[in-house]
């Protein structure tokens, strides 16, 4: 294996992260068309609703059991980066806070000392399917912000920078950044307490695409950085020599150039990269924190609190049928 390429694993479900990133899942469902609940007008018939996972006619309706998706549940010690590529994702929490985003909009949450949220998956369309792409990326808290007051920041489709380059022959690759920066091009800022918002930290997530046939030179960066490719589209790819012809993740050098070049059809690729924070993780579930004695904390303070309980009247509220994209905030900002 050449020097720049560290690692390669094959991409399971979910993909494999490493400090400061916690969790990353790609949800890829062909959901058919819509019904008057804005669920799937089709019979669910032999799924196993409230925990489906099967991918029964190309989707899963997850923990939903008329609309796809997540009803509500706690988090506590972490952030959660929603990046939706097609698709509605409804919200709520209970903040008292709502959001509808979709079609490259990114939701970047703060779980801090506490929240409940759903995440719903709406299927607006009636007359044709409604296709659905997402990753949800999980993001430590060092420990001295495992407790600040949870916030979200909406980063909107249309300020996402998204670069063009060009090698030699004409060929494209695009790339969003959607944490950090990549020359010029600087990412909308995430929440306030973000380990992201630490210049020091390095984080970077960006969304490569590149033509059949495209090469593209990623820059380097700090050695201390941690940086993870994952190959998730396309036949083929050539990550610094190495050639893959099956999906994987991919661990490189950080503090020296690595060059991509597509095979014979389109390559899509992931980027996560960051410094590590190098504390202790302890997780239970939708608890992360340093120590197993702040996990019984965290799990007590849920039942006493609830995290401020439940202001919806159901568990899964979505936000009605017009595909407007709208957030509004605890404090009663509207986006």
């Amino acid at each position: 294996m050449p020097g720049n390429v560290l690692e390669i694993r094959p991409l399971g479900f979910p993909w494999v992260t490493a400090d400061p990133f916690l969790f990353c899942v790609h949800h890829d469902d062909a959901y058919p068309a819509g019904n008057e609940l804005l669920g799937p007008a089709v019979s669910l018939a032999g799924r196993a609703l409230g925990q489906d996972f099967g991918r029964k006619d190309g989707f899963s309706m997850y923990h939903g059991r008329v609309v796809p998706g997540f009803p509500q549940h706690p988090h506590r010690g972490f952030e959660t980066v929603t990046i939706v590529r097609k698709g509605y994702i409804d919200h709520a929490d209970s903040l008292g806070a709502t959001a509808r985003f979709g079609s490259g909009d990114v939701q970047w949450l703060t779980a801090g000392a506490g929240i409940v949220h759903c995440e719903m998956f709406p299927l607006l369309q009636t007359e044709q399917p409604n296709p659905l792409e997402l990753f949800q990326i999980w993001l430590n808290l060092p420990s001295q912000d495992k407790l600040v007051e949870p916030h979200f920041a909406m980063l909107w489709d249309q300020d996402i920078p998204r670069c063009s380059f060009f090698d030699d022959q004409g060929r494209e690759t695009q790339v969003s950044v959607i944490a950090g920066r990549l020359g010029d091009a600087k990412a909308p800022a995430p929440p306030p307490h973000s380990w992201a918002a630490r210049p020091d930290a390095d984080v970077a997530i960006f969304s490569l695409r590149l033509a059949p046939g495209a090469s593209f030179s990623l820059p380097s960066t700090r050695e201390s950085t941690v940086r993870t490719l994952y190959f998730f589209k396309g036949s083929s790819l050539e990550i610094a020599g190495e050639r893959l012809i099956s999906h994987a993740a991919v661990r490189v050098r950080s503090d020296v150039p690595i060059l991509l070049e597509s095979g014979t059809s389109e390559s899509e690729i992931l980027l996560l990269q960051g410094r590590p924070i190098g504390e202790p993780v302890v997780q239970h579930g939708p608890f992360v924190m340093n120590t197993r004695a702040e996990i019984e904390q965290a799990m007590n303070d849920y039942q006493r609190t609830r995290f401020g309980g439940w202001p919806w009247p159901s568990d899964d509220p979505v936000h009605g049928r017009e595909p407007r994209r709208f957030a509004k905030h605890a404090n009663g900002k509207v986006e």
